[in-house]
């Protein structure tokens, strides 16, 4: 199995491959939380997405929370100095969404724990300070971030730190944090940010790392194909699609043939600036795309905020047959840095192994970093998900660095460097 294999090599080429991490993040910036979606099918193991405005820390287990802290202390710290004391903690305005506001609450936390005070704000005008209550019960109190608030004339931050993820770009809100170190930027916001960006260099750095690691790329890549110019209501955009949909399945099913993997191929068509699950559809035949009924249809049509899908990706789909409680799961890895410093597993009982888990009935279940072990001894499973979600990190810093993405106050250090 495919788990197997890279436990060894990772192991036996750890001191080459920590060396090779380390050269690749020495003038990187890289954001200070991040998540991983990853998919274990047995015969391949890979990153199949990645959010740079994580929302679910709420989900780590209690276990992680508790190391969480120091991590983050070290994360600011290393990349901003000692004195950054006040904190601005920039959300979405998902005011009805109680789950997201403890997901808030939890950020919040892990902050305060380092001694360091943090105010709760979102980019808009408010009369007066919301007082919301997350899904668990706690209290959160939300301010304006917006420069003439009252906040901000008696509060001011250090560092901006965004839960955000900037599917609309707050063009006016902007210039007036000019002032304040962002991290994440919002540059990285899903306004500009793009799937097939990301997918190009982790796919490019799975083979690096497999080189380094001497195993065959394909045990960490995911096949990924950019499509412009996707109108979902034009039927020569939709023919289009179905015909590179069924040239993929066609070398994805050579590929298969040749490593004597007996799984018939699929693919899923995804927004190429889409988040939170929206507009992703499991396809089987490039038939399927232009059956689609009216309800898929719809579906494909609009993406967070009511934004047009004006480009999609084709990607390789991977069954998983990671379990939990008898329903299909997939691990989600949080890192703080680039360092691992939680999970969950997502699950959906009415899923299949084939589907999409990122979406409504989702249940989340344990998983801890500290619970990332097999029984071969000196075989930490960590060197199988926690290495997908590095090489994941480090696929946003060189996407952050085409974008040109400005880290403001930041200051570079290589991971694995204090």
């Amino acid at each position: 199995m495919a788990k197997l294999i890279l436990h060894k090599q990772t192991l036996a080429n750890m001191n080459e491959i920590c060396a090779w991490f380390a050269s690749k993040t020495a003038n990187m910036s890289y954001p200070i939380y991040s998540s991983y979606d990853i998919r274990d099918s047995g015969y391949k193991i890979s990153n199949v997405d990645a959010n740079i405005f994580p929302a679910g820390f709420n989900n780590i287990c209690p276990t992680d929370k508790e190391s969480a802290p120091a991590l983050v202390d070290k994360y600011i710290t290393k990349h901003y100095g000692a004195n950054i004391k006040n904190i601005m903690l920039v959300t979405e305005e998902h005011t009805n969404n109680a789950f997201y506001w403890e997901n808030v609450h939890t950020i919040r936390k892990l902050i305060e724990a380092t001694g360091r005070v943090v105010k709760v704000a979102i980019p808009r005008e408010l009369p007066e300070p919301l007082n919301l209550t997350s899904s668990a019960g706690n209290e959160v109190v939300v301010h304006s971030a917006l420069k003439g608030g009252e906040l901000l004339k008696s509060f001011t931050p250090d560092l901006i730190i965004s839960n955000n993820d900037f599917s609309e770009a707050y063009e006016e809100w902007a210039p007036t944090m000019i002032d304040f170190p962002m991290n994440p930027p919002r540059e990285l916001g899903w306004y500009q940010r793009k799937k097939s960006t990301y997918f190009k260099y982790y796919n490019q750095l799975a083979s690096e790392f497999a080189e380094v690691a001497q195993i065959d790329p394909f045990l960490l890549r995911v096949e990924t194909e950019l499509f412009e110019h996707f109108d979902i209501g034009d039927e020569n955009s939709r023919n289009a699609l179905a015909e590179k949909v069924d040239q993929m399945l066609a070398r994805l099913r050579e590929e298969y043939k040749k490593r004597g993997i007996s799984q018939e191929p699929f693919v899923f068509v995804k927004n190429n600036a889409g988040t939170y699950g929206l507009a992703v559809i499991r396809v089987g035949s490039g038939e399927e795309v232009k059956a689609w009924s009216y309800k898929s249809r719809k579906k494909m049509k609009a993406a967070k905020g009511g934004r047009d899908v004006e480009e999609v990706i084709i990607q390789e789909g991977i069954p998983s047959i990671v379990e939990a409680d008898g329903a299909s799961a997939e691990p989600v890895i949080y890192m703080v840095g680039c360092e691992l410093v939680g999970g969950f597993l997502r699950t959906h009982a009415e899923k299949s192994s084939t589907e999409s888990l990122n979406s409504p009935g989702a249940v989340y279940k344990r998983l801890c970093v500290s619970d990332l072990a097999i029984n071969t001894p000196g075989c930490p499973q960590e060197n199988v998900y926690g290495w997908t979600a590095k090489l994941g990190l480090l696929a946003i810093a060189m996407e952050a660095q085409e974008m040109g993405a400005v880290f403001k106050g930041y200051t570079p250090v290589g991971c694995g460097k204090q």
